[in-house]
């Protein structure tokens, strides 16, 4: 996984004048209005980060698994081909917000025409596992959540999903997986069920650096989450608004 507090490039700044951060998707949001092989890059790779929420939200619209599973393919073929990103709303610069537009003008204006077409026959860019998606369906539909709040709450795991890994990659060029396995059920703990006794002779540390180090990488989760939510934006000033409606998402 790449590093999430990489840049393609930031203005630099000066007295009064505004940092503008350029983000996974405001790069492809600038590139959508023209044809390059970067710019169908970049929308592959977000399209094939992200689009486990969207299937989420076709299922909960009542799709059942092989619709669901067409669907979602044939979308994402349509989305890379046609270079629908060029007509998102600059004004809601959020990726995804833009993903759930496009998918529900889909489903009311393109499914028809996509269901006649031969079961797999479209030419699909990306590789989704939608076997796996369905036994993760499987597993989250006891929540009450309607399409809209499921496709956020999945959005939000992906997110999560995506920091975990990042940490797990930070440990590792730093020599500390193994302190990294033995500290990550410590992210989704909660503190009174931590045996920082346990944890501290497992590590051969004191306890009161075990806590220390539980501390310092639950920090360091947040923040990544951060970054990760943050790359998913084209304006920086949304950052606190999208923690806050994701965080929701999750409680919810």
């Amino acid at each position: 996984m790449s590093n999430a507090t990489s840049r393609a490039g930031t203005d630099e700044a000066g007295p009064g004048r505004k940092v503008f951060v350029t983000t996974r998707w405001s790069v492809v949001l600038a590139a959508g209005h023209s044809d390059t092989a970067g710019a169908d890059a970049a929308l592959s790779r977000l399209c094939e980060t992200y689009w486990h929420p969207l299937y989420f939200y076709v299922r909960r619209r009542g799709y059942p698994p092989e619709d669901a599973q067409d669907l979602t393919q044939e979308f994402f073929a349509r989305l890379l081909e046609h270079r629908w990103v060029s007509v998102a709303d600059p004004a809601r610069g959020r990726f995804r917000t833009f993903l759930l537009t496009a998918m529900d003008r889909f489903l009311a204006n393109e499914w028809d025409r996509a269901r006649a077409k031969k079961r797999g026959g479209g030419a699909v860019a990306l590789s989704l596992d939608t076997t796996a998606a369905e036994a993760h369906y499987q597993g989250a539909i006891a929540t009450a959540a309607g399409p809209d709040a499921l496709y956020d709450r999945e959005w939000a795991f992906v997110l999560l999903d995506r920091a975990l890994h990042q940490l797990a990659d930070e440990h590792q060029a730093a020599g500390k997986s193994d302190e990294f396995t033995a500290l990550s059920p410590c992210l989704t703990a909660a503190r009174g069920e931590i045996l920082y006794d346990d944890l501290a002779a497992r590590l051969g540390m004191t306890e009161t650096a075990a806590r220390q180090a539980v501390h310092r990488l639950r920090k360091r989760y947040r923040e990544v989450f951060r970054e990760e939510i943050g790359q998913t934006l084209k304006d920086p000033a949304e950052l606190e608004a999208e923690v806050r409606h994701l965080l929701a998402a999750l409680a919810g």
